[in-house]
């Protein structure tokens, strides 16, 4: 099954999959503003989105990491999730968005599977793969965050798993041990903030080499690497990773031009 991605920004990617029109993690707000995320972690967004959300026509689904990090679901975003059937996050996040969505909203723990269903379209199965948003203990300062695996109904392999936002930890190695993928798109960008220093709450090129050396998928497509403050490594970064890492590894990797549409 062909994939198209086009890369909006940031964590943002509408997914057009056996007529299945996705948009994950939806960021649409305008570059300047400055958001805080509790705890004294913030951030200012740098870039705007390469795309507008009136040009994206019909979105049948939302996959949401996480709902409570406006990186992840900024005000313009919460804005256009009424405009699709369902909208996919974790349980917490479902029972926050609950009263705006009502039953479009389904909340997803790790490695549950829920079914989109629509005339004309083969089922798509959505199974949430487990993330840890920080180092260890940090669950009760970032929350819950769920990953997702796409698959049509009855098939074995997944043409798209999103990583979400994550370091690399045990839960990540049991998917990527797990999980027959395609096209993994990973959420990298080294993320730190000064109050905490070095510690990291998304993956950097080192996790993300490891992980694709692990997962095997057929890409490796980087997102959240641009567009904020508080993502420490960008493109460049991971591209002088990339070039000393194992042929098998460098040669999976696919970078999107940010705002055109890619079949893969």
């Amino acid at each position: 099954m062909g994939v198209r991605l086009t890369h909006v920004g940031g964590p943002t990617v509408l997914i057009e999959l056996g007529g299945w029109r996705l948009l994950t993690d939806p960021t649409f707000d305008p570059a300047g503003g400055r958001y805080r995320f509790g705890f004294g972690t913030g951030s200012e967004k740098l870039a705007g989105p390469a795309v507008l959300p009136e040009d994206l026509g019909e979105i049948d689904a939302v996959l949401v990491s996480h709902d409570h990090h406006e990186d992840n679901l900024d005000a313009a975003g919460r804005d256009l999730l009424p405009t699709a059937d369902a909208v996919l996050t974790t349980t917490a996040g479902a029972k926050r968005l609950h009263d705006y969505l009502g039953a479009a909203v389904r909340g997803l723990e790790p490695w549950q599977t829920t079914v989109l269903e629509a005339e004309g379209k083969t089922p798509l199965e959505v199974t949430a793969t487990p993330c840890r948003h920080g180092p260890p203990l940090s669950h009760p300062l970032v929350g819950d965050v769920v990953g997702f695996a796409l698959r049509p109904a009855g098939e074995e392999r997944y043409p798209l798993w999103i990583s979400g936002d994550t370091v690399l930890y045990d839960g990540v190695r049991a998917a990527a041990a797990r999980l027959e993928v395609d096209v993994a798109l990973l959420h990298l960008g080294g993320v730190r903030f000064p109050i905490s220093g070095p510690l990291r709450y998304t993956m950097n090129a080192a996790e993300a080499i490891e992980l694709t050396g692990a997962l095997e998928p057929r890409l490796a497509v980087p997102i959240h690497y641009e567009g904020w403050k508080h993502f420490r490594q960008g493109r460049d970064a991971v591209e002088l990773a990339l070039a000393a890492a194992p042929a098998t590894v460098r040669d999976r990797f696919r970078w999107l031009e940010i705002g055109k549409m890619t079949e893969l």
